[in-house]
């Protein structure tokens, strides 16, 4: 199984809901009541976008490292 290392960044809009994007994976956009439902979220969002992308034949971002198995990950979490 192979996985995919991204960086999320978490925004909140005006007066308004989260919404997570990421600078390896352009398209990805994920968008929430809070952070922890955009964390939550954004895996399973990611896991499809890339799925569609190979099975249109889209080449995957340059920026999108491939890791052999998933590791560990690094999450900022507002304190």
């Amino acid at each position: 199984m192979s996985a995919f290392e991204i960086t999320l960044m978490i925004e909140q809009l005006e007066e308004g809901p989260y919404l997570g994007t990421s600078p390896e994976l352009p398209g990805l956009i994920v968008q929430a009541d809070t952070p922890e439902e955009v964390l939550a979220l954004a895996p399973g969002i990611a896991h499809d976008l890339i799925a569609v992308m190979r099975e249109i034949g889209q080449p995957l971002p340059r920026r999108l490292h491939a890791i052999p198995t998933p590791r560990r990950v690094a999450l900022m979490v507002p304190a």
